[in-house]
């Protein structure tokens, strides 16, 4: 099974690698509360996600629930009991080898940041330029 961390190593979690999806979501409410163009979710029943450490809830829309680490403020875990009752969005990105789990489609693109558009066009460096 996956396992991830916050950036402080307060919180881990193991999670199944058998995800009922896996999605990079531009909406501007993940990007807000991440600080980033996109994020990547496995979703997982709660009762397979396993946690070790508190984290902390925010309602960030009326059924939205997003949860991250009270100590550094990584967002871990988002749920929604109407649109996916029984189950838990994951950000896979804090997996300890993100590539365990590699999301097959983009939601939300209707949100999607102008300048992501063609970034694959942009020069790239493997580490910051000098």
């Amino acid at each position: 099974m996956p396992k991830g961390q916050c950036h402080c190593g307060a919180v881990h979690y193991e999670m199944p690698a058998d995800t009922v999806h896996k999605a990079i979501c531009h909406c501007s409410d993940c990007r807000r509360h991440a600080g980033a163009p996109m994020v990547a979710w496995g979703l997982v029943n709660k009762e397979a996600l396993k946690v070790d450490g508190e984290t902390k809830e925010y309602a960030s829309s009326a059924n939205g629930r997003r949860h991250f680490c009270p100590n550094c403020g990584t967002a871990l875990f988002y749920t929604n009991d109407v649109i996916f009752p029984g189950l838990i969005d994951v950000q896979i990105a804090t997996l300890d080898n993100p590539d365990e789990i590699s999301p097959d489609v983009q939601i939300q693109t209707a949100e999607r940041i102008g300048w992501m558009e063609g970034i694959e066009r942009m020069p790239e460096f493997e580490r910051y330029p000098g």
